[in-house]
Parts: C-alpha cells; sequence; structure tokens
C-alpha cells in the first residue's frame, strides 16, 4: 500500500493589487490635509530656533502623495556642527488609500515601521483622528 501524501498549508501567492487613485481624488486629499496642516498643525508645532546648537527643531510641516499613499511630513533642522546633515524629512502619519473615499489610517512608530491603527475610514473622519488623536500628530 502506497503512502498518502502529506498535506501541508501554505500562504497564498496571488497578491490583490493595490487601486489606483483618481486624480481628482488626489487633488481634493491633497487640498483637504494641507488645510488642516495650515489650520491645525503648523501653529501648533512649527517651533522657533532653539538659543543653543545641540537640539533638531521642526521648521515645516507638509503631505504629499507617494503611489496610493497620502503621508504627512515634518522637516526637521540641524543647526549642531556635528549634524550629519543639515536638515532631514521625518513621516509621521499615512493614509492608504484603498477605495472611493475609503482609507487606512497609520502612524510610523519608533521602530520606524508603520502601524496601522484605523481602516476603512472617509477622509473627514481621517482628518478628525488627526485632529484629536495623539499618535497620529507630529
Amino acid at each position: 500500500m502506497a503512502k498518502k501524501a502529506k498535506k501541508i498549508w501554505l500562504p497564498s501567492t496571488t497578491k490583490k493589487p493595490k487601486p489606483q487613485v483618481p486624480e481628482d481624488e488626489k487633488q481634493f486629499v491633497l487640498q483637504k490635509c494641507n488645510e488642516l496642516i495650515e489650520t491645525e498643525f503648523k501653529p501648533k508645532y512649527i517651533e522657533s530656533p532653539p538659543t543653543d546648537n545641540d537640539w533638531n527643531y521642526r521648521v515645516d510641516i507638509f503631505g504629499k502623495w507617494y503611489r496610493n499613499y497620502f503621508y504627512f511630513c515634518s522637516i526637521f533642522n540641524c543647526p549642531s556642527p556635528r549634524a550629519i546633515s543639515p536638515s532631514f524629512e521625518s513621516r509621521f502619519a499615512r493614509l492608504e488609500y484603498v477605495g472611493r473615499d475609503c482609507f487606512n489610517v497609520a502612524y510610523m512608530r519608533h521602530t520606524e515601521q508603520w502601524w496601522e491603527i484605523l481602516q476603512g475610514l472617509s477622509l473627514e473622519e481621517c482628518l478628525l483622528e488627526l485632529k484629536i488623536n495623539p499618535v497620529l500628530q507630529p
């Protein structure tokens, strides 16, 4: 009697393609997010240069699209003479486009990995979360 082949579980090799963001939706999201940045984030988080030269300080906050992700970013200046570069960019929150007016929200952890905390929100719900949730703020 022949031995029966062992059955094993394997992950699916087919990946679901990510939806492409329509250009009109990109522009609308960019406009709404820039309004949030200008009214909420910049007045609260843009810092004046420190008196000593050993500390980095935030000089700008902006948003940008990359593929189907919208990133919220900060630019920091490094005035110290020991600094590797005079400035650097740091991303702190991300909206992932998953469908018409549907986004997943993630923040950058201290481990430099994105951590998705909310799924399937509309743009207005995402903007509200960005205003009130401390982990999503710069």
